[in-house]
Protein backbone atom coordinates (compact mmCIF):
# COMPACT_ATOMS: atom_id res chain seq x y z
CA UNK A 1 0.00 0.00 0.00
CA UNK A 2 1.65 3.57 -1.17
CA UNK A 3 1.00 6.21 1.42
CA UNK A 4 0.81 9.29 -0.45
CA UNK A 5 3.48 11.72 0.48
CA UNK A 6 0.81 14.35 0.96
CA UNK A 7 -1.11 12.43 3.49
CA UNK A 8 3.09 12.16 5.27
CA UNK A 9 2.83 15.79 5.03
CA UNK A 10 -0.63 16.28 6.29
CA UNK A 11 0.41 15.00 9.69
CA UNK A 12 3.31 16.38 9.93
CA UNK A 13 2.02 19.34 9.68
CA UNK A 14 -1.16 18.75 12.07
CA UNK A 15 2.06 17.31 14.29
CA UNK A 16 3.80 21.09 14.02
CA UNK A 17 1.06 22.90 13.89
CA UNK A 18 2.10 23.21 17.92
CA UNK A 19 2.62 27.18 18.51
CA UNK A 20 6.16 28.39 19.08
CA UNK A 21 5.02 29.33 22.70
CA UNK A 22 3.71 26.15 23.56
CA UNK A 23 6.83 23.89 23.22
CA UNK A 24 9.54 23.68 25.56
CA UNK A 25 13.33 22.69 25.00
CA UNK A 26 12.96 19.17 26.49
CA UNK A 27 9.67 18.75 23.67
CA UNK A 28 12.29 20.41 21.22
CA UNK A 29 15.28 17.86 21.53
CA UNK A 30 12.83 15.10 21.33
CA UNK A 31 11.39 16.79 18.50
CA UNK A 32 14.49 16.91 16.72
CA UNK A 33 15.83 13.64 17.56
CA UNK A 34 12.77 12.27 16.68
CA UNK A 35 12.89 13.39 13.03
CA UNK A 36 16.02 12.70 12.44
CA UNK A 37 15.74 8.99 13.62
CA UNK A 38 12.67 8.88 10.75
CA UNK A 39 14.89 9.88 8.40
CA UNK A 40 17.72 7.66 9.35
CA UNK A 41 15.52 4.77 9.40
CA UNK A 42 14.16 5.45 5.59
CA UNK A 43 17.10 6.33 4.69
CA UNK A 44 18.72 2.74 5.80
CA UNK A 45 16.01 0.98 3.82
CA UNK A 46 16.48 3.01 1.15
CA UNK A 47 20.32 2.54 1.15
CA UNK A 48 19.74 -1.34 1.27
CA UNK A 49 16.36 -1.56 -1.07
CA UNK A 50 17.25 1.07 -4.11
CA UNK A 51 18.66 -0.30 -7.35
CA UNK A 52 19.34 3.36 -8.35
CA UNK A 53 22.75 4.32 -7.60
CA UNK A 54 21.97 8.48 -6.75
CA UNK A 55 19.11 7.13 -4.85
CA UNK A 56 21.03 4.92 -3.03
CA UNK A 57 23.90 7.96 -2.54
CA UNK A 58 20.98 10.35 -1.24
CA UNK A 59 20.45 7.64 1.45
CA UNK A 60 23.37 6.79 2.98
CA UNK A 61 23.81 10.56 2.74
CA UNK A 62 20.88 11.42 4.67
CA UNK A 63 22.10 8.25 7.09
CA UNK A 64 24.93 9.81 7.99
CA UNK A 65 23.37 13.20 8.67
CA UNK A 66 20.95 13.03 10.48
CA UNK A 67 23.23 10.78 12.27
CA UNK A 68 25.47 13.55 13.26
CA UNK A 69 22.77 15.77 13.93
CA UNK A 70 21.67 13.56 16.53
CA UNK A 71 24.69 12.99 17.93
CA UNK A 72 25.50 17.19 18.37
CA UNK A 73 21.72 17.26 19.98
CA UNK A 74 22.40 14.31 22.52
CA UNK A 75 25.61 15.70 23.42
CA UNK A 76 23.60 18.69 23.81
CA UNK A 77 20.94 17.82 25.94
CA UNK A 78 23.38 16.06 27.85
CA UNK A 79 25.63 18.98 28.94
CA UNK A 80 22.30 21.05 29.59
CA UNK A 81 21.05 18.25 31.66
CA UNK A 82 17.92 18.23 29.75
CA UNK A 83 16.09 14.59 29.37
CA UNK A 84 14.10 14.91 26.02
CA UNK A 85 9.84 14.44 26.77
CA UNK A 86 8.00 12.81 24.15
CA UNK A 87 5.37 14.90 22.72
CA UNK A 88 2.25 15.19 20.35
CA UNK A 89 4.92 16.19 17.60
CA UNK A 90 7.62 13.49 18.32
CA UNK A 91 5.01 10.71 18.80
CA UNK A 92 3.06 11.62 15.51
CA UNK A 93 6.49 11.90 13.58
CA UNK A 94 7.44 8.42 14.93
CA UNK A 95 4.48 7.13 14.12
CA UNK A 96 4.46 8.61 10.35
CA UNK A 97 8.09 7.03 9.96
CA UNK A 98 7.12 3.67 10.68
CA UNK A 99 4.46 3.83 8.64
CA UNK A 100 6.33 5.39 5.64
CA UNK A 101 9.13 2.66 6.40
CA UNK A 102 6.63 -0.32 6.37
CA UNK A 103 5.11 1.07 2.94
CA UNK A 104 8.70 1.38 1.72
CA UNK A 105 9.43 -1.96 2.52
CA UNK A 106 6.58 -2.94 0.47
CA UNK A 107 7.52 -1.61 -2.21
CA UNK A 108 10.49 -2.00 -5.06
CA UNK A 109 12.79 -0.77 -7.90
CA UNK A 110 11.67 2.56 -9.52
CA UNK A 111 8.50 2.23 -7.57
CA UNK A 112 10.37 2.31 -4.54
CA UNK A 113 12.40 5.45 -5.32
CA UNK A 114 9.76 7.39 -6.38
CA UNK A 115 8.04 6.72 -3.26
CA UNK A 116 11.04 7.07 -1.21
CA UNK A 117 12.13 10.53 -3.13
CA UNK A 118 8.61 11.82 -2.55
CA UNK A 119 8.87 11.26 0.97
CA UNK A 120 11.96 13.19 1.33
CA UNK A 121 11.22 16.34 -0.82
CA UNK A 122 7.73 16.49 1.73
CA UNK A 123 9.19 15.36 5.44
CA UNK A 124 12.15 17.65 4.48
CA UNK A 125 9.88 20.73 4.10
CA UNK A 126 7.45 20.25 6.59
CA UNK A 127 10.39 19.79 8.92
CA UNK A 128 12.19 23.17 7.74
CA UNK A 129 9.03 24.51 8.14
CA UNK A 130 8.98 23.24 11.76
CA UNK A 131 12.23 24.80 12.86
CA UNK A 132 11.05 27.93 11.39
CA UNK A 133 7.71 28.38 12.64
CA UNK A 134 8.18 26.31 15.64
CA UNK A 135 11.33 25.10 16.92
CA UNK A 136 13.60 27.85 16.55
CA UNK A 137 11.04 30.41 17.51
CA UNK A 138 10.56 28.43 20.57
CA UNK A 139 13.94 27.21 21.95
CA UNK A 140 14.31 29.24 24.78
CA UNK A 141 18.21 27.86 25.73
CA UNK A 142 20.46 29.69 23.23
CA UNK A 143 22.54 26.99 23.30
CA UNK A 144 19.57 24.64 21.60
CA UNK A 145 18.47 27.45 19.22
CA UNK A 146 21.81 27.86 17.83
CA UNK A 147 21.59 24.18 17.25
CA UNK A 148 19.21 24.19 15.31
CA UNK A 149 20.29 27.21 13.27
CA UNK A 150 23.36 25.81 12.36
CA UNK A 151 21.88 22.34 10.80
CA UNK A 152 19.20 24.27 9.07
CA UNK A 153 20.88 25.04 5.96
CA UNK A 154 21.55 21.01 6.14
CA UNK A 155 17.84 20.12 5.84
CA UNK A 156 17.60 23.00 2.76
CA UNK A 157 20.40 21.33 0.96
CA UNK A 158 18.89 17.88 1.47
CA UNK A 159 15.34 19.40 0.38
CA UNK A 160 17.15 20.73 -2.37
CA UNK A 161 19.15 17.51 -3.45
CA UNK A 162 15.69 15.27 -3.37
CA UNK A 163 14.14 17.75 -5.29
CA UNK A 164 16.63 17.52 -8.36
CA UNK A 165 16.80 13.23 -7.49
CA UNK A 166 12.50 13.42 -8.25
CA UNK A 167 12.78 15.86 -10.65
CA UNK A 168 15.19 12.93 -12.49
CA UNK A 169 13.11 10.27 -11.36
CA UNK A 170 10.12 11.99 -12.94
CA UNK A 171 11.97 11.90 -16.69
CA UNK A 172 12.48 8.49 -16.69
Amino acid sequence: MKIPAVLIAVSICSAAAVSAQDVTDPQIASIVVTANQVDIDAGKVASATSTNPEVKQFAKTMVTDHSGVNKQATELVTKLNVTPQDNDTSKALKAGGEKNVANLKSLKGAEFDKAYIDHEVAYHQQVLDAVDKTLIPGAKNAELKALLVKVRPAFVAHLEHAKHLQASLDKK
